[in-house]
This record gives structure tokens, sequence and C-alpha cells, in this order.
């Protein structure tokens, strides 16, 4: 009898989220790597993935192993494939002992590879692409974490000035007035690996159109094991879909022990909210979901094909008409 083959470990998971794309692995204690192609960004680095090798910025967690795992050899990747840039954030207390791990492997490959670790304070921000920034959310866990927020910054012309021409408005301009105000639109949040606080409840994980959200624990029985290890169980994440406004909300960081089928069962059981909540790591679904995306356009854009190029009738003429022979 021929040996089973071996099973298919390491799929990443995919989820079209209009207008970004959710790519990635996340794994409980083994390996958590999500990437945002839209904003070239990568939330840990569990796992190197081809995805997240292109992203020249990743947003780091916390430390644990499963985090930071593929830290090395995505810079080792990044040099040898000559890409420019490349540097991880992460919270202050860690980045020397980063810099340290990191350091070790010039001895162990007889050469040195550049890296970037920089260190981002809770509540502070850095633009990353021109009106859009990334900001820290000190949160919960086992080590120094944190949370974090894609957020898009515009300038709006305020009330009072609204109805005025353009050249009142280019004159009380260079007289120095103040004439917009600073809006702020929370387009991704990752909590990371963190338990309950209200730290989650802050306008970034609120307002946020998409949340990426740790849910460890399912089973009613591992409530005493989330709180223990600093995790989000699945009965806090429900009291937060009551809080959250995003159109979608993503589940990462289940164990391997928790059966897909069982998790999506658990999901269907949330009411109202079971609509909105996706498991990144659940591959079935989320291609059927991609496939009905996908008819879905293509049917969209027939539609708009045949409203620009409508057919015209073809009159037939008919087989008895009278050709004049009489």
């Amino acid at each position: 009898m021929l040996p089973k083959q071996p099973p298919r470990d390491g799929q990443p998971g995919f989820l079209y989220l209009p207008p970004i794309r959710v790519h990635g692995i996340s794994v409980a204690g083994e390996q958590t790597t999500i990437t945002i192609p839209e904003f070239d960004l990568t939330f840990d680095i569990g796992h190197c993935t081809r995805a997240c090798l292109a992203t020249p910025l990743i947003a780091l967690s916390h430390t644990h192993m499963d985090h930071v795992g593929g830290m090395p050899y995505w810079f080792s990747q990044r040099h040898f494939q000559k890409l420019e840039g490349g540097r991880i954030v992460c919270h202050p207390d860690n980045v020397n002992p980063l810099r340290k791990m990191l350091s070790g492997w010039v001895d162990v490959e007889r050469q040195r590879t550049p890296f970037e670790i920089e260190a981002i304070e809770p509540d502070s921000e850095i633009e990353f692409r021109k009106g859009v920034f990334l900001r820290a959310i000190e949160t919960h866990h086992t080590c120094p974490s944190l949370g974090f927020a894609v957020i898009e910054k515009r300038k709006k012309l305020r009330d009072e000035f609204k109805d005025l021409p353009q050249s009142e408005l280019r004159r009380l301009r260079s007289e120095g007035a103040d004439l917009t105000f600073e809006t702020e639109i929370p387009l991704v949040a990752y909590t990371g690996d963190t338990d309950r606080g209200d730290f989650l409840e802050r306008d970034e994980f609120r307002k946020a159109q998409v949340v990426l959200s740790e849910c460890t624990f399912l089973d009613p029985d591992h409530k005493e094991r989330a709180r223990i290890g600093r995790h989000l169980h699945l009965d806090q994440v429900k009291e937060l879909l009551d809080i959250w406004e995003a159109d979608d909300v993503v589940l990462v960081h289940m164990s391997r022990r928790t059966l897909i089928s069982d998790a999506r069962s658990k999901i269907e059981g949330l009411g109202d909210h079971a609509d909105r909540v996706h498991l990144l790591m659940d591959h079935r679904t989320n291609r059927r979901r991609y496939e009905a995306q996908q008819a879905e356009a293509i049917a969209d854009r027939d539609s708009v094909v045949n409203e620009e190029h409508p057919e015209t009738p073809i009159e037939s003429q008919s087989s008895e008409q009278v050709d004049g022979s009489g």
C-alpha cells in the first residue's frame, strides 16, 4: 500500500474585500504574516510569503517566534533580489533584541545583510504614503505588543467657506486664514495578539472599514486559556462586533486544533454579524466567494459592453420574396 501524500502546509489565505486584498497565512503558534498589497504593507513576518517579500514595510505586533520567524529571510531575500528599502517598525522595547538577533546571522552566514528596524511609539504614526499613515496602538499581550491602524487623512473646506467663490478663497488663504480642517478615515485595523481591552474600542478600530482580528480560541471551555495567554476568545469578538462598524472583519490566528468547519459553524451562529465575518484560512469558502465576485464582475462588464454597443436587429428577407420574374 502506498503511503499517504504529505498535507499541503503553508497555503496562504486570500480575501478580496473591495478595494483591498488580504493575503497571508495565520496559524496560532506556527506563523502569522498578513499582507495588504494595495498599501505595500505587511503585518507580522512569521513566514516570508511571496506577497510580503514585495512589500517594503512590515508592522510588527510583537516578538513571539510565530510572528518574527521569517524576518531574517525577508531581509536576506530583499537584499539578494536587489529590492530597495525594506524596514520593520515595532514596539520600542523590541528594537534592540531584534537587532541583536539579526546581527547574530553575520557569524552564521559569514556575510552582512543590511537591515532596518525602527521603533514606533504607541499613539505615534508614520506617513508611508502621501496622506496615508500607520498608527501604533499599545495592546495587552504576554510581551510588549502593538496593534496598528492604516489611516487616510484628508483636508476639507470648513462649512462657513463653502459658498464663497474661488477668488475670495484665494484672498483669504493669502491672508493666512485657516480654511480647512483635517479628517481621519481609518481604512484597516489590525489587533495583533492581544486580550480584551478598551483600546479595541478606539475610533481606529470602531470606524475602520476592515478589521483584522485575532481569535485564537472559540470553544466555550477555552475562555480561561484565552485569559492566561492574553488572547481573544470568540465571545469577546462577538462583543466587539457590536462596536466595530467595519463592513468586513477577518479572523486570524486560530489554532490548528480548530477545525475550519467547526469555526465556520460558530461564525454562522453570530446572527446578524455572520455575513461580515470571514476566516482568513477558510480556503474553500473564500474561493467560492472570490469565484462569485469574478462572475459578478464579468456580468457587469458584459452589461456595460451591451449598453455601449447594442446589437443591431438583423432584418431577414423572406425566402418567398418576389424576385421580379413574375
